[in-house]
Order: C-alpha cells, then sequence, then structure tokens
C-alpha cells in the first residue's frame, strides 16, 4: 500500500499599511505558533507564522507595514525581496494577503496596486468595516471584487470576524490563477522601462535574472538614491547613468518621476472604486472625532498625555512589586543560590555558579517584571489608538532636535530601562532618526541607576527640609534627584543636535502618520505582543550580559590567595574559623524557631563572624585582578575625587550599574547583601579615608561626581547588547560606549573640581 501524497505548504505573506491591524490580523491566523527574529543581514524584523485549515499547511509571513512597494528603507526592501522570491530564507510565495483599512480605501489602493502588479495569487482582507459603518459609509465589497478581479473578504481582525471565510479565501486563491493588473502608469513611463530592460539584456542575461522588471521600474521611480546604492546585482553606473537620461526625457515629455507614479496609480484607485463607496451627504462626526477634539488639542491633550505618561510610569515601577513578580523572581533567584550552596562544596565552583551564573540570569531576569509591565501597557495604548496621538503632539518638540514625534515614546520608555527603549525604536521608519534614537536612548536615567542616586544622596546630600510636621519634606534630596534626571535628559537633547547635525545630517523627516480610529484593544494580541517582547529581551540580551558576568566574576575572583590574606592579617582566618566553631556550638545549645529573636550570645557571634567574612571577602577583591585594575587606574579616577575603591566599583558596574552599591559593600568589608537602604553601608562610606590617611574620601563633591558619572555613563551590557541586536553592527555600540564614558569622565570632573572650589 501507497504512502499518502504530502500536501504543499501554502506560504501566504500579509502586507498592508500601518494602521490597518495587520499584526492584529496575523496573531488571528498564526495564534501561538509563530517565531520572531531578524531577516539576515538585515535589522528588519522577521515575523512568521504556522497554521493549518482546510486541509493545508500554511506558513504567514508578516510582511513590514508600508505605504508603498517603492523601496527607500530596509524595510520596504524585504517587502520587495519576499514579493520577487529574491531571499533564501523565505519561501516563494504563493498568495498574497493584502489587509486594507475600510474607511481609507482610495490611500491603501495604491499599495494593492503595486502588489497586484507582481501578478500574484492575491486576497484583499477589507478591515475595520464596523468603523466605516460608523462614519457613514456604504461598501459595495462585491463590485470592487468584480472590478479589481481578486476575491474580498470583510473582517474585522480585533473581534475575530470574517476569520472563516478569511481562511476559506486563501485557501482557494492558493490554486486559483493570479490576475495581473495593467500597469496603471502611463505609456511613456512603460516605454523607458522597456528601454532600460533591453539595454540590460544587450549587456547580459544574468543582468536581467537579477533585476526583474519591476525593479527596473523601481529604479527609475527612485529620486532618493536608495536603490542605487542598495548593492543590488546589476545596478551598477552605466545603468544608473541611462536611468538618469530617461528621467530627463520623461520631465520633458510633462512626466516628472516620481510624481508620475502617485497620478498614475491615484487615478487607477479612482476608477475601480467608481460605485464601490457611498458616503454621507454631511460628514457624521464619530466619537473617535469627538475625543480627538480633547486628545490632540495642544494644551488638553498635552495634559492628558502627562497624565498618561505618569500612570504609565507608575505601573512600571510599582505593578511588579504590587503583583508579587519582583519578589517571586528575587525569592526564585535566592533559592536557587541556596540550593548550590548547600549541595556544592565551597570554593570557585560555588562562587561561579552562584555569583557568576546566577547572579548573571539574575542581571537578566531583574528587568522581566519592568519589560513585561511597560510593554503590556504601550501595547494597550497602541492597540486602542491612542500611541498615535502621543507621538502627532510631541511632533513639534522633537522637530527642533531634528527628530520626529515617533522619536519621543522611545525616549521616554527609556527612563524605566534602556532596553525596551531601543526596542521600541523599530517603529521609526527613518534610518537616521532610528540610529540617533538609540544612541541617545542610553542617557535617560533608567531606573538601575536609582539606587546610586538614592544611596548617595541619603549618605552626603544635607537633609534640608521645608515645612514641619506631617508636612515636612527634605526638598535638597528632592532637587539633587531632578537634578541628577535632567542631567541625562538635557545631555540626550544636546547629543541628539549634535549627532543630526553631524554623523546623521539630513533634512527632518515629515511626520506623517494616520490617525487610527479608537477601538477596544483585544487583550489577546497584548498579551501576546507583551510575551513576545519580553522573550525577545531574554533571547537578545541574555548570553552576552551572562558572559560578561562570569568575565566580572572571574576578575573579582582570582588570584584567590590565602597567603595574601595572612601578609595583612594572620590570625583573621584562624579568627573567622573560631567564631564559626563557636557560632554553631551557641545555636546547637540554644535552638531557636526560624521566626524567633536569637539569643543575644548568638546574635553577638553572628555579627562578629560577619565582620570577620566582609574582612576576608574585601581583602580578596582587593588583591583580586578587579582590586589591582582599580589600584591602576587610580591616577585616572583621581581628579574625580576618587580612590582605588571607587574605580573598582566603576569598573565591576560596567556590565550592570546597580552592581555598584553590592561591591562597595564588598570593598569596604561588610559583604555583598548591601542595599541602597542599608544604615551601616552609609556610615561606612562616611568614614571611609584614602589608604595611609585620615583624609576622608567621600564628600558632597565626590558624591555628585559619581551620580554625575553614572548618570552619563554606557554602563549596562544588556543596552549595548540590544543595541547590537537592533542596528546590526557593534559599531554603534562602541560609538555610544566611548561618546557616554567620555561625557560621564569629563563631566564628573567639572563636577568636582567646580565643587571643591566652591566649598573651599
Amino acid at each position: 500500500m501507497s504512502a499518502p501524497p504530502q500536501t504543499r505548504t501554502i506560504t501566504v505573506a500579509l502586507i498592508g499599511n500601518p494602521n490597518t491591524g495587520k499584526s492584529t490580523l496575523f496573531s488571528a491566523l498564526s495564534g501561538l505558533r509563530q517565531r520572531t527574529g531578524n531577516y539576515p543581514g538585515v535589522t528588519v524584523e522577521k515575523k512568521i507564522g504556522r497554521t493549518s485549515f482546510h486541509g493545508q499547511q500554511f506558513t504567514i509571513v508578516d510582511l513590514p507595514g508600508t505605504y508603498s512597494l517603492a523601496p527607500r528603507s530596509p524595510d520596504e526592501m524585504v517587502a520587495v525581496d519576499v514579493l520577487l522570491a529574491r531571499r533564501d530564507d523565505v519561501p516563494q510565495v504563493d498568495v498574497v494577503l493584502c489587509i486594507v483599512d475600510a474607511s481609507n480605501l482610495e490611500r491603501n489602493l495604491y499599495l494593492v496596486s503595486q502588489v497586484l502588479e507582481l501578478g500574484l495569487p492575491t486576497v484583499l482582507a477589507v478591515n475595520m468595516v464596523d468603523v466605516a459603518a460608523d462614519k457613514g459609509l456604504e461598501l459595495d465589497l462585491g463590485r470592487l471584487a468584480k472590478q479589481l478581479h481578486v476575491p474580498i473578504v470583510p473582517v474585522v481582525a480585533h473581534r475575530g470576524r470574517g476569520l472563516k471565510e478569511l481562511k476559506e479565501a486563501i485557501a482557494k486563491a492558493a490554486d486559483a490563477p493570479p490576475h495581473k493588473i495593467a500597469n496603471p502608469l502611463p505609456a511613456a513611463f512603460q516605454q523607458e522601462v522597456a528601454t532600460l530592460q533591453a539595454s540590460l539584456e544587450k549587456r547580459g542575461g544574468k543582468r536581467v535574472e537579477a533585476l526583474p522588471r519591476y525593479l527596473v521600474e523601481r529604479l527609475l521611480l527612485d529620486t532618493s538614491g536608495y536603490l542605487a546604492s542598495a548593492g543590488i546585482a546589476g545596478v551598477d553606473e552605466p545603468l544608473l547613468a541611462e536611468v538618469r537620461e530617461a528621467r530627463q526625457r520623461l520631465a520633458k515629455a510633462g512626466l516628472p518621476v516620481p510624481g508620475v507614479e502617485s497620478i498614475g496609480r491615484y487615478t487607477w484607485a479612482g476608477q475601480v472604486l467608481e460605485g464601490v463607496v457611498k458616503r454621507p451627504a454631511e460628514r457624521r462626526v464619530t466619537l473617535s472625532d469627538r475625543i480627538d477634539r480633547v486628545l490632540t488639542h495642544w494644551l488638553w491633550g498635552s495634559l492628558v498625555f502627562i497624565a498618561v505618561m505618569f500612570l504609565l510610569f507608575l505601573a512600571v515601577y510599582y505593578v511588579p512589586d504590587v503583583t508579587g513578580a519582583s519578589w517571586l523572581l528575587d525569592e526564585t533567584l535566592a533559592w536557587a543560590s541556596n540550593l548550590v550552596i548547600a549541595n556544592v562544596p565551597e570554593g570557585a565552583i560555588q562562587s561561579l555558579l552562584v555569583t557568576g551564573v546566577i547572579g548573571g540570569v539574575g542581571g537578566v531576569v531583574v528587568f522581566l517584571p519592568q519589560i513585561f509591565t511597560l510593554f503590556f501597557f504601550i501595547a494597550l495604548l497602541e492597540d486602542c489608538g491612542y500611541m498615535a496621538r502621543a507621538a502627532y503632539l510631541m511632533d513639534k518638540l522633537m522637530s527642533r532636535i531634528g527628530l520626529s514625534g515617533k522619536s519621543f515614546i522611545p525616549l521616554l520608555s527609556s527612563y524605566a530601562c534602556a532596553v525596551p527603549g531601543i526596542m521600541a525604536a523599530r517603529v521609526i521608519e527613518n534610518r537616521r532618526d532610528r540610529l540617533v534614537t538609540i544612541l541617545v536612548a542610553p542617557l535617560m536615567s533608567c531606573s538601575a541607576r536609582l539606587p546610586v542616586y538614592t544611596l548617595l544622596i541619603a549618605a552626603f546630600i544635607p537633609n534640608l527640609t521645608i515645612g514641619s510636621g506631617w508636612f515636612e519634606l527634605p526638598w535638597l534630596h528632592a532637587v539633587t534627584l531632578f537634578a541628577m534626571y535632567s542631567v541625562g535628559t538635557l545631555t540626550a537633547i544636546a547629543a541628539a543636535w549634535i549627532f543630526k547635525k553631524t554623523l546623521f545630517r539630513g533634512p527632518t523627516p515629515p511626520f506623517v502618520m494616520e490617525l487610527p480610529s479608537y477601538k477596544m484593544p483585544g487583550i489577546g494580541i497584548v498579551l501576546h505582543r507583551m510575551l513576545e517582547q519580553g522573550w525577545a529581551f531574554v533571547y537578545r540580551a541574555g548570553t552576552l550580559i551572562l558572559a560578561v558576568s562570569i568575565i566580572v566574576w572571574a576578575l573579582a575572583y582570582y588570584p584567590r590567595s590565602d597567603a595574601a590574606i595572612d601578609a595583612v592579617d594572620p590570625s583573621l582566618r584562624p579568627r573567622a574559623e573560631q567564631l564559626a566553631t563557636e557560632l554553631a556550638a551557641a545555636e546547637e545549645a540554644s535552638p531557636t524557631a526560624e521566626d524567633a529573636e536569637p539569643t543575644p550570645e548568638v546574635a553577638a557571634l553572628r555579627e562578629q563572624l560577619a565582620a570577620a567574612e566582609g574582612r576576608i571577602a574585601g581583602l580578596h577583591l582587593e588583591h583580586s585582578f578587579l582590586g589591582q585594575m582599580g589600584k591602576a587606574i587610580e591616577p585616572v579616577v583621581r581628579p574625580l575625587g576618587w580612590d582605588w575603591k571607587l574605580g573598582c566599583a566603576a569598573i565591576a558596574s560596567f556590565p550592570a550599574r546597580e552592581v555598584i552599591v553590592a561591591t562597595l559593600g564588598v570593598i569596604y568589608n561588610l559583604g555583598e547583601e548591601q542595599d541602597e537602604q542599608s544604615p551601616e553601608l552609609k556610615e561606612t562610606l562616611r568614614a571611609a579615608t584614602w589608604d595611609g590617611t585620615d583624609r576622608p574620601v567621600f564628600n558632597i563633591p565626590v558624591a555628585l561626581s559619581v551620580m554625575v558619572f553614572f548618570a552619563l555613563c554606557a554602563q549596562c551590557a544588556s543596552t549595548l547588547a540590544i543595541m547590537y541586536r537592533e542596528t546590526g553592527s557593534w559599531r554603534w555600540p562602541a560609538l555610544t560606549f566611548v561618546y557616554m564614558t567620555g561625557l560621564a569622565y569629563v563631566a564628573a570632573f567639572l563636577t568636582y573640581q567646580i565643587g571643591m572650589r566652591l566649598i573651599g
């Protein structure tokens, strides 16, 4: 008996304008069987889903949202390459699913005309028909299907309406002959394209294979120069010279490019839509219109925006704690550490697992509750339609530094954490603006800087207050904290302006964005986006931050020499062993419940043992490679008011800046279980002196110098890793590290030197 025939997997490409519900429809069709990555060679996100219906297997490719198949960016180039089967990593497309907005058919049919010109089997999903009905529009989609000669299915993607019919249409289209429309551009233009093709054929057949007719047409229309510099096989200087001559002939004939395409395609769209759309005599004022009167108003909209952003970041700070997510992560990591300590003998392996591996993993997952919270609310605001209004409101402000309103949300997100902020910059189509936004996002004072600010402000800034009694407020503490956040913000503004005037010189792109209608967000879509971004963070940043954490652990652990400890204090290690023995005997003689207060004898022995072990850990760190590095750079950091211990702490904190608190605890013999609220650590820092003297290390200028350095320095391996992943090159993370570290050093130097002169 022969085996049943294998059914082929049908590849479906989803394409549509931004804000047409394409991503929602992709999730509805593919469910949870999705994978996300980047297209090889570019930093454009690739989403591929797997599904089956009508007895067929389908691979669904979600192409980047675009208004046109005129490649002027990597996103648009990827869409064209996939549709033309020019990418080895994506199967040849069997069906194109075009998603259009029912309330804006003329604008959306511009892209549809370009897709139909390729001659691929196509299905048209007319989404948001409910919104069109609310606006009083009557659509004759049956007539539109006859005029386009393609199957058309009305859907409401976020409610799942029309999905059954859409799946049926896709399955049928895979085996139906495609309909290719006549090119809507003028005959004179088409003749120029034919002339260019003929020239290519004379110069070699392989050039024609590498450069199909559609790309020849795009090359003639592309006055931006993107295609000419995109490294496409077959595009060389002789061909570009012919293209320039063809444009001159068209201009003389009254058909200047690229305007000739807009006229031709919108004329075609108007003819196709004749008798399809019936509009009300008077434009109906919808609920979206009434809401927009408030939310896009320069005053009321700005106030609402401030309130929304305040609630957003309030949620980022407090939801992880209120829900217990942060506590659960801390407890899980502590449980894992205790499990290792209980089962692995004390030594290098135990330290590697606890400090390097578990600590490294903790350095990644510690951000997950904030990232999940941030992306949950951002997805919620995007899906309901508000985020487009926020970008519109901020455009005037951002345009003054050469960016558009789309840069605002990524920069604002970076106050919580630069990692999701950089990831959010994907929404910026203009490459220059996207790179500038990514380069300045780490300057925003993220939550990881807060422990440093909190510790040093509480320890060294005078607690001047205003008011009395229940209304007593430490105003100088608040002013200092505000100043630290302002340093990063103002520096980011200046850096963005400088980048736009130098490396990324060019006109500020016009801010064009369709404001989508408001709708109830789909909770499934929101949760999926949240989980997708959280996983992307772990996948992209996790490996590098773990590797860097292990390297820093090794530098802080080796060389491990008990002889070096004995040379400083011969009685220290024997005393620690003696205290451990006495404590074990005392605990055995006076057993207490886990939550009960220990006896005075046990408490005293525990305190003495902790001090001895802290002293040992501090000496080990001093003699480690990390300690030696701190001493080596002391001449460099001394102008900042720092000694070798602060230099050592700064080096250790480059993978993650919040590590400085625990590192200071080890350096000052208190152990690494210290946080920014520790009274013992604050008192120790106040009493710290330069080696061999009684001169205090810390004062107000030194504390300010450290805070300013941490406000501006690129001390986050996760951020640099994500920057590499998003840009596809180490050049930009390296530039960020160099310019931010240089800025931090200069600013900390000026802060200390000016501060010392002011206090005499």
